[in-house]
Order: structure tokens, then sequence, then C-alpha cells
């Protein structure tokens, strides 16, 4: 199949970010993208179990703004040093941003199918390769910020030619800042974080399976969604398709 000038893709080599045939780069770097989205889903029915009991592996592992403060409250308690709080945070956050920064490096401008969500994103992240560099480096610092793609900030560092050390630099500080500001409130808020912690912990189990059965209904509507656009569109190719009755041949 193929798209139209207009019309949506219809064929999944139009949704592919690279041109023409794929190289063993272009797939591995696929199945790396699919393989992260998958560890995320993996690491969701574990947070609650995890959080009140082990708060840093939980940072290294999601490098997410609940297990920081959640750890950074135990610190506050002498539960746990403050500077292991921020170093698992720093690299929780950034332990695969580099794989983003290679797609980018690898694909240029077919990153937009991947990470630009809407007309106006993809409006924006076509123009950023004309984009003052400091702009882009002030955008990577900045991409930990909640409501920050930060995926296609980071791809888009590498589609602009930033060198990996100096992205890798920008993104640390970035994580930095936000690690701090986040482990700073936890370890003010100290003990009546960790009771609110140790709560969610005493109900881990049903938050886990609520988490796990809500993923799996969601997931069961939209491939029923999808299944019966498929049939509607089919039926309607066939009536397209059909002559007639008129111009039948006897």
């Amino acid at each position: 199949m193929t798209t139209t000038e207009s019309g949506p893709p219809t064929s999944w080599r139009d949704l592919a970010p690279w041109e023409g045939k794929a190289s063993r780069l272009d797939k591995a770097l696929l199945i790396a993208i699919i393989a992260l989205i998958g560890y995320g889903f993996a690491m969701m029915p574990l947070k609650p179990f995890l959080l009140a009991s082990h708060p840093v592996l939980l940072e290294f592992l999601t490098g997410g703004y609940a297990s920081i403060g959640a750890a950074a409250a135990f610190a506050r308690i002498g539960e746990i040093p403050l500077w292991q709080v921020i170093f698992a945070g720093v690299v929780g956050m950034i332990k695969f941003d580099w794989l983003f920064w290679w797609t980018g490096r690898q694909w240029g401008r077919g990153i937009i199918k991947l990470f630009a969500n809407g007309e106006r994103a993809k409006r924006i992240a076509g123009r950023a390769h004309d984009l003052n560099p400091w702009l882009v480096r002030s955008a990577v610092v900045l991409a930990m910020l909640p409501g920050i793609p930060s995926a296609l900030v980071f791809a888009i560092a590498g589609w602009t030619g930033m060198r990996l050390l100096t992205f890798l630099l920008l993104d640390a500080l970035g994580a930095l800042l936000i690690t701090g500001l986040v482990a700073g409130l936890g370890f003010q808020l100290g003990q009546w974080a960790v009771d609110i912690v140790l709560t969610v912990d005493k109900y881990a189990l049903w938050v886990s399976l609520a988490l796990i059965i809500g993923i799996s209904l969601i997931t069961g509507i939209k491939q029923s969604r999808r299944q019966a656009k498929a049939a509607a569109a089919r039926d309607e190719s066939q009536d397209a398709g059909a002559a007639p009755e008129g111009d039948r041949p006897d």
C-alpha cells in the first residue's frame, strides 16, 4: 500500500524513520526503542513494591520523581545517604537518553515520524535543524521538566550535530538540577512523606494488580477499536470495488 499527498500513511514502510532499505543499525535502533517501551511497562507493577523497600534501586531503574522524593524522605530520617539519592536519581534519569540522541544522528528528519505528536509538534521539529545551537543545548538541559517531550529533544540534539560528550554533560546537568529539586522537597517533608510511602507499600499488591488490569483493559479496548476500524475499512473497500448490478455481464 502507498500513501496519498495529504492522507495518513497506509503502510508500515511509510512510518519507517529511515530512507530506503533498513540497515542493521536501523533495525537495531528500532528494536532498542521498542524494548525500552516494553521496559517502561514492565516496571510499572514493580513500583509500589520497591518504593518503600528499595527506593534507591527504584530511582536507578526508573528515574521517576516519586522514587527520588521517597528516597530523599528516607534520607531525612537517616535511612539512606543523601548522596546516593542524588546519584541514583541522575543515573536513573539519563541512562537510556543516549539512545534517543543516536536515533537523531542516524535518522535525521525521520525521527519526527517516531517522536513528534500532532501537526504543531511536527512543524516545530521540522524547523529544529535551523535553530541556534544554544537553544538546542538549553532544551537538552530543560528536557527533564514535566510536559517536555524529552525523547524528541534528545533526538533533535543528535540530528543537529551535537557531540555525544556535550549531550551527555548537558543531559546530566539537567538531570542533576531536577533531581536536586525533587530530592530537596522530599528531604524537607521527611517523616510525613515516609509515612505515605509506607502506606503505599502496605497496599502495593492491590496497586500493582490494578495497574496490570488497567493496562490489559486499555490494550484490549484499543485492539478492539483497531479491529473494528479495519473491518469497516475492508467492508467499505469491498462495497466500492463491487460492480453495479446493471453493469455485470449476463
